[in-house]
Order: C-alpha cells, then structure tokens, then sequence
C-alpha cells in the first residue's frame, strides 16, 4: 500500500502500520468473498485483487471507525465491501474508456473481453452488497443503495459529457461528487457507524472525507497532465484522449484562443495526439494556468478536509486521517 509520498506528520508507512493487520483481514475477506462458481469470475477478481491499489476506501472506513473504537468482523467485511464496490466501478470504466491498462497491468476488458467484463464487474456489485446484507443493518444498507445509484447517474452523466467542450467547473465538480466523492464520505459514514459514534460525528466525518474525495480526484486529473507515465501506470493525457474535459482543461479553455480551442477540439475528435501532440495540450494548460487554478482548487478542498479533522479529539488516528489529506494532495500516482 502506497498513497504517494511522504506527509508532515505521519508517513505514508505510518498510517498503513496502524490498518496493517485490519487491512491483511480485509484482503482475505475479499479474497474469500469473490470466489464464484464459474470459474471465469474467479479468475477477474483474482487478477483484480492482484494489481493491488491504494486501499484507501477501506483505509479510510477503518481508520473512521478507530476514532471511536478497534475494528470489529462488520467493520473488516465492510472495508471489502467498499473496496469490492470501488473495484467494480473501475471495471465497468475500463470496458466504457477502452482502457489498455489499470494499475501497470492488463485491464480485465483486454484480457476477458468487454462482454465478460461487465458481467465479472455486475457479479462483484451483487456479491458486495450480498456481504453488506449478512450485517443486517438497514442504515449501511440505505448509504451504500443510495451511493451505488449516484455513482451510475455519475457514469451516465460522463458518457454524455464525451466530447463537451463548453463544460463548466459547476459541471465538473458535480460529476467528481457522483462518482469519488460520495463514495468517500460513505466509506466514512460506515467506520463511524461501526465504530458507534454519534449522528453528528458520523456527519461530520462524511463532510470531510467528501472534501478529501473531491481533492483526490481533481489530484488525479491534474497527474494525468503532469505524472510520469511509469508512475502513474496508465498513459498520460488519457482523459482527453477518451474525450473526457477535466478541470485543468476547463480552466485552461476559458483563457484559450481560438487556435488553442481548436486544438482541443482536434484531439477530441480524433482520440489521439497525432495531428496534436500532448506536449502542446500539456504548455497549454500550463501557460493558460489551468493546471495552477485545479491545483489550488485541490487545496481549498483539503484545507476545509484538514480544518474538519481537526476539531475531533487529538489522538493516533486522528493525526493519521489529517495526515491522509497532506499525502492526497501531495501524491505522484
């Protein structure tokens, strides 16, 4: 586990030391949980349990719930369910963005195919929600239904955005909230509901990791101009490249000359950088300051992240989660 580089107060080696063995629980809760009975789905979710990631989804439930009080088994299976969520939702968006690769390996979609794929992504929606049902709580049940919804009127709303160069930041900003943001703050929710903390802290701890969500993403779209392709294990400029117009570009198109717009317009249509290398997308958004105003956006969201957390009683875990929001922003992948 990794979540980029090193923090002011806790490392990233830090905070996976204080979830190491509830996050071991975790894999092997997943592990267990997505073995079905066609072979073929086993076969997905194995490949997809292999290539890793961050953990942070169930990082962030785990460390929520140690606010209040050590992790128990509904917290463990709930930290794969949100994680087995998440997995589903990028396998569904591998087979939409014809992606090559996820995390430096073959993407399920280019492997199994994009029919399999949807399925594969279909059966880890149903086993996940299947694990959430075992917990009998109509509470986790409401937040997760209600998030899964979200996500895919989020998915929807950006295929029908493909190619949209007039989007604008209020555009923008409500699809990151469908489809990171959300899912952050209810992997927050749920650590505080196992953890037994009020209504208000339980609120108060979504608001922040919502804050930290929006941050992530607008990070993630800034490091698809600015990170090295081996970094980040996908190609750079991607996000234009599958026609999606993300904040630095936004930014950027709102100082843009006509030249400058059609530019992007080209790449667009195209779906490649022949005509139009990357490099000159790239001094674009860097000369318009698209990629300065998104990064200072970022910050605002993790200075409110920082300021919320901050108002809760000071211990380890609370130190680690304002330390989260530092490694967030200050990430290369």
């Amino acid at each position: 586990m990794g979540f980029g580089k090193i923090g002011q107060t806790f490392s990233a080696l830090e905070i996976h030391q204080i979830v190491k063995e509830d996050l071991r629980r975790v894999e092997e809760e997943i592990r267990l949980e997505s073995i079905a009975s066609v072979d073929t789905v086993t076969a997905i979710t194995r490949h997809l349990q292999a290539g890793g990631g961050k953990r942070l989804r169930p990082t962030l439930l785990l460390l929520s719930c140690r606010l209040f009080r050590d992790p128990d088994e509904m917290a463990i299976r709930l930290g794969a369910v949100v994680e087995m969520v998440h997995t589903a939702t990028l396998v569904h968006d591998d087979v939409i963005d014809v992606a090559g690769t996820r995390r430096g390996r073959a993407s399920t979609n280019t492997v199994w195919g994009n029919h399999t794929s949807v399925l594969a992504g279909d059966w880890l929606y149903m086993q996940a929600f299947q694990m959430a049902l075992k917990e009998r709580n109509f509470r986790v049940l409401d937040l997760l239904i209600s998030l899964t919804q979200l996500m895919v009127e989020g998915e929807v709303l950006q295929l029908e955005r493909i190619g949209n160069m007039s989007l604008t930041e209020n555009d923008y900003m409500d699809l990151v909230d469908r489809k990171t943001a959300s899912l952050f703050s209810v992997c927050a929710k749920l650590g505080a509901i196992v953890g037994h903390a009020s209504e208000e802290e339980e609120n108060r701890l979504g608001h922040f990791a919502w804050n930290l969500g929006m941050a992530f993403q607008l990070v993630d779209d800034i490091l698809d101009f600015t990170a090295s392709e081996s970094v980040l294990g996908k190609p750079v400029g991607n996000d234009l490249r599958e026609g999606k117009v993300t904040l630095p570009l936004i930014y950027a198109l709102e100082r843009g000359t006509a030249v400058e717009r059609a530019m992007v317009e080209t790449v667009l249509k195209t779906g490649d950088y022949a005509a139009v290398p990357f490099k000159q997308i790239l001094d674009f958004a860097n000369s318009s300051k698209g990629i300065e105003r998104a990064r200072a956006r970022a910050q605002v969201f993790t200075e409110t992240a920082r300021e919320i957390i901050a108002n809760f009683p000071d211990s380890q875990t609370q130190r680690a989660l304002a330390a989260v929001t530092e490694l967030i922003t200050d990430r290369d992948h």
